[in-house]
């Protein structure tokens, strides 16, 4: 028997998913997961916190970044929507008129749930390279875990690993460090992770 021949997702096949669903394209493919869960959108709003104080607004910090949460990144042919991406401002100037961003960012996070971690691990940090994306941050919250990487020539290279207990000082922001479990606050800092969740 035949296999059906591949369809490129389109534009409007994304915009036909339900609102509950957060969906990309990736590699042509469509790929829908649903929304996080709160240990991971709360993961997600504490780096954010810690982050836009003093690299966006420049109160204790060097300032000079623009942060979204979840925006929707059109680079080349792939949709994506990492947890929070940043720029420097001098290389988005304006805010976009449109509803997505084709700037590549100066910086990516993406939070890891079980449910998404081959996406994230795999196809979206090939194309965040494709991109030329200079800084990949990985947050697996639930292992309490980051891990983050900076990309020379068109690989990623590790800079560091930062596990629960111990302070985030890696770059792009090291200039203005903060404790890792500042994004897991229901954790005990002295418990051992939580089991694996999934989402």
């Amino acid at each position: 028997m035949a296999e059906a021949a591949f369809r490129r997702a389109t534009y409007a096949d994304l915009e036909a998913v339900p609102d509950h669903l957060v969906a990309e394209i990736v590699d042509g493919a469509l790929e829908t997961h649903p929304r996080p869960r709160p240990r991971h959108a709360m993961a997600a709003v504490g780096l954010a916190g810690e982050l836009q104080t003093p690299f966006g607004r420049g109160r204790g910090g060097p300032g000079g970044w623009i942060f979204m949460i979840e925006p929707e990144l059109h680079l080349g042919s792939h949709v994506v929507v990492p947890d929070l991406a940043g720029w420097r401002c001098d290389r988005l100037s304006a805010e976009p008129e449109t509803a997505y961003v084709e700037t590549t960012p100066d910086w990516v996070c993406e939070i890891l749930p079980p449910s998404t971690a081959r996406l994230d691990r795999g196809p979206k940090r090939r194309i965040y390279a494709e991109a030329s994306v200079p800084h990949l941050w990985l947050l697996d919250p639930g292992d309490g875990v980051l891990e983050a990487f900076a990309l020379t020539g068109s690989q990623w290279l590790l800079l560091g690993t930062v596990e629960r207990g111990e302070t985030v000082a890696l770059p792009p922001f090291d200039a203005v460090p903060f404790p890792l479990d500042a994004l897991f606050p229901f954790d005990d800092p002295a418990a051992p992770p939580p089991p694996s969740l999934e989402t």
